[in-house]
């Protein structure tokens, strides 16, 4: 008799196989940052998510942030922090800071990448004018060298793409003076996901997804199309950071991205049972039009998960 364990793993592998089918030489875009970077076994793991997403046909590109790190190093210098409306103020001394920190976080993410054998390259939004920006006020106050994109040119991506290469990027961008600033990893995520039309962008991020009670887990939210995040924002379901998130996954599948996913980094192997399972454990934002997986019938839940009815893309 097979042991059951051996079965359950074949289960798994089948239930996956519609989605590499489907996503088979699609750009996933994935922003990496939050307490997930912190660890170094959920490090790992995020790791060998892109990495196998990569291996199995997909085309990974993962843009990291790196906050914590760069307000270690600037509690290393003797500077302190300081943030306006969740923003961090970056004066030309803290600017330096960042880009040394981000750069040093880019270039062990491709450490990692290529000790599993995937061949990665680490680029900021300066290469290649990949990320040009403006200066960017919170409430209309000067918070410093943060950058809003203007735009964001993909050629470097696509060009690193078509040979073979997972790229890795650091979101620092200029301005037309060729002035460097810190961005948002959430932004510059949605920019580029944007510009390379990708199938799929995933924020791996500090919480279980998106909630219609922040304060009561139970009411986590599988799916939500456009119309309905905007009424989450608009009704004040979601605040603080929350709110530019959501507005981020708008954004992205107002411009062509087909899916966009809120998951939490901290759960181990997140981005593979978000993508690779039916039902999938973080919140999933589609288009208006599309046709969500979810349904309140339990044996068509059951139905669906058994492979006899339409599959979440």
């Amino acid at each position: 008799m097979v042991n059951q364990k051996y079965l359950d793993k074949a289960e798994v592998l089948i239930e996956a196989l519609p989605y590499i089918q489907r996503f088979n030489r699609r750009i996933i875009v994935v922003k990496y940052g939050g307490s997930a970077m912190l660890d170094e076994e959920l490090q790992k793991n995020v790791i060998k998510d892109v990495v196998l997403l990569k291996l199995v046909g997909f085309k990974p590109i993962l843009v990291h942030g790196g906050g914590k790190e760069i307000s270690r190093w600037v509690g290393k210098v003797g500077m302190e922090p300081h943030f306006v409306n969740g923003l961090r103020v970056t004066d030309a001394d803290t600017m330096e800071i960042a880009e040394m920190a981000l750069n040093k976080v880019n270039k062990h993410l491709v450490s990692m990448v290529e000790s599993l054998g995937v061949r990665a390259i680490g680029v900021s939004g300066k290469d290649g004018g990949m990320l040009t920006v403006k200066k960017k006020y919170s409430g209309g106050e000067d918070i410093g060298y943060v950058g809003e994109i203007t735009k964001v040119d993909p050629t470097i991506l696509q060009d690193l793409l078509e040979k073979d290469f997972l790229p890795i990027v650091c979101p620092i961008g200029m301005d037309e003076d060729f002035q460097s600033y810190n961005i948002n990893a959430d932004d510059a995520a949605s920019a580029i996901a944007e510009a390379v039309h990708a199938e799929k962008l995933a924020f791996l991020s500090d919480i279980e997804g998106v909630y219609y009670d922040k304060e009561d887990p139970s009411t986590l939210i599988s799916e939500l199309n456009v119309s309905e995040a905007k009424e989450l924002i608009t009704s004040g379901r979601v605040i603080g950071g929350m709110i530019p998130k959501l507005q981020n996954c708008i954004s992205a599948i107002e411009n062509g991205v087909n899916r966009v996913h809120i998951l939490d980094g901290r759960i181990p192997h997140c981005l593979l049972l978000e993508i690779f399972t039916n039902r999938g454990i973080g919140t999933a934002i589609l288009g208006n039009d599309e046709q969500k997986f979810g349904t309140e019938n339990a044996e068509e839940i059951s139905a669906a998960q058994s492979g006899t009815e339409e599959q979440k893309e």
